[in-house]
């Protein structure tokens, strides 16, 4: 029996098995418009057997984009744009899933293909916002520290973005406080430098995610999971750690937050990240363990029998699949064959299911 491909119950949706498609930016909207790219791209993860298909970080607003290229969602012309998507999605049998997100001050950058430097308003570019006014790397603009009014904006914003996402057809919302973005930059003690009640202590830096997460809770239906996205640590001295990460993670869980997708870093340049296999998967197991939430892994997991230890000795309730889904779309079903797993596969492909 394989852990990994049994169904994995949150509120009313029964995802089909345990590998999810993360969030992954293509940069290919137009004015933050899903193309033809994102039908394909996310149509064919789903027909490749994954439980759940994540969108991109879609944006709340045009300014909380990352690069022009970002999807968005912040008219209902975005959520009607997303409907044959999602409904592709569901069709092949997973579960669409949204990654609601504000770029913070790691926004208005040109595409990864193009540089990925800042991008001047001369340059179609924008003022980018954080919590303070610091800059996240030389050569990048001094963002706008947003203001209490404008906090009060982006909440609406962030609430406004779910009711479309439900519109859209989606049936699972990831709040993006991980990777250096605005949520985050509230959080880290490195990058929050506010002296009113929104910085200095942790319950102060948490003040206004959770404020976000607790909007969000209350405009999405109560029979949908909510998910969080988190950077369980900064990987620098002094930052937001995982001590600190599961206090958020208990008090997201009182919110009625369902599951947190355990990332890390990026909040601050040359963070001495220890990149290699599963090596994120720690903070996985330590937020299920001691916050008594359903934890997702992320990170360098690309073998069928590294995903199923992960969740068959209980680190993780799920994994999320990135770079390896880039690589092969069909991952899931070619690990439930390595698995020794029978999982249905599409009827246009079953002649080859035995190849």
């Amino acid at each position: 029996m394989s852990i990994l491909f049994s169904p994995f119950d949150l509120r009313s949706i029964t995802f089909r098995n345990r590998v999810f498609v993360s969030p992954m930016c293509q940069y290919s909207s137009q004015e933050g418009l899903p193309t033809d790219w994102h039908l394909v791209h996310l149509g064919s993860r789903a027909v490749g057997g994954a439980g759940m298909v994540m969108v991109e970080a879609t944006a709340i607003s045009p300014e909380g984009r990352i690069s022009p290229g970002d999807s968005g969602i912040w008219s209902d012309t975005h959520a009607e744009a997303f409907v044959p998507i999602t409904r592709f999605i569901k069709e092949q049998g997973a579960v669409a899933g949204v990654q609601l997100a504000h770029a913070g001050r790691k926004g208005s950058c040109a595409l990864p293909w193009l540089g990925g430097g800042p991008l001047g308003k001369e340059a179609s570019g924008w003022q980018p916002l954080s919590p303070s006014a610091e800059p996240f790397d030389l050569g990048h603009p001094v963002p706008q520290a947003v203001t209490l009014v404008e906090m009060d904006d982006i909440e609406a914003q962030f609430r406004a973005a779910a009711r479309r996402a439900l519109v859209a057809g989606f049936q699972v919302i990831e709040l993006h406080m991980a990777h250096g973005y605005l949520l985050h930059e509230f959080l880290s003690p490195l990058v929050n430098q506010r002296q009113d009640d929104y910085g200095g202590t942790l319950e102060n830096r948490l003040r206004f995610p959770l404020r976000v997460a607790r909007s969000i809770r209350a405009e999405w239906p109560v029979e949908l999971p909510l998910f969080v996205r988190i950077s369980a640590t900064d990987w620098v001295a002094n930052g937001w750690d995982i001590d600190q990460s599961v206090i958020l993670a208990r008090q997201l869980k009182e919110i009625g937050v369902d599951l947190i997708d355990c990332s890390s870093g990026f909040a601050v340049p040359n963070e001495p990240v220890p990149f290699g296999p599963g090596f994120q998967v720690p903070f996985a197991a330590k937020i299920r363990a001691e916050a008594g939430i359903a934890s997702g892994a992320v990170g360098f997991i690309t073998g069928p029998a590294q995903a199923e230890q992960i969740v068959a000795t209980g680190q993780a309730d799920v994994v999320f699949l990135a770079r390896q889904m880039l690589r092969d779309p069909y991952w899931p079903l070619h690990a439930a064959k390595a698995l020794h797993v029978d999982v249905p596969w599409p009827n246009q492909y079953l002649r080859a299911k035995e190849a």
